[in-house]
């Protein structure tokens, strides 16, 4: 069993604290930027920010769901961790002024993967297919904040 690990990462058009505040927005923003591998979406406690409990079924592939239950901590003014408290699944989402007016944002997540030739598979082939998860709702995210 070895650690899982997918990134992605993408220059939204908006400003570091708008981007900032979009992303901690879970009533909100996260609510519809998700890309249609999130179903049954709920804010369970808070909705903004750390404190935040929030709960979806996600779907990797038609074989592969998963309902989480995910807590929401922020350990600095440009980092939120989602750590699914049914899983060993935890998601880091950092923001980074870039030029004038740009942010960059990166997503990390990593899980304790299974052993064996499953394991193969899922470390080599799991952080593809997240990543392009990620990349539809980072591009989301760009199109709700440089619109609004």
């Amino acid at each position: 069993m070895g650690q899982v690990v997918a990134t992605a990462e993408h220059l939204v058009r908006a400003p570091a604290d708008r981007v900032r505040s979009a992303l901690a927005d879970y009533t909100g923003v996260r609510r519809r930027v998700l890309p249609e591998q999130f179903s049954d979406y709920r804010v369970e406690a808070g909705g903004q920010g750390a404190g935040t409990r929030v709960a979806w079924r996600f779907a990797a592939t038609a074989r592969r769901v998963r309902d989480q239950l995910v807590a929401v901590t922020q350990p600095d003014a440009d980092t939120l961790v989602e750590t699914d408290t049914r899983s060993s699944m935890v998601t880091t989402w950092t923001v980074h002024p870039a030029d004038a007016g740009l942010t960059t944002v990166r997503v990390r997540t990593t899980w304790n993967g299974a052993g064996g030739v499953g394991g193969f598979f899922e470390r080599t082939f799991a952080p593809r297919g997240l990543r392009r998860v990620y990349e539809d709702l980072l591009g989301r995210l760009d199109r709700e904040l440089a619109t609004a």
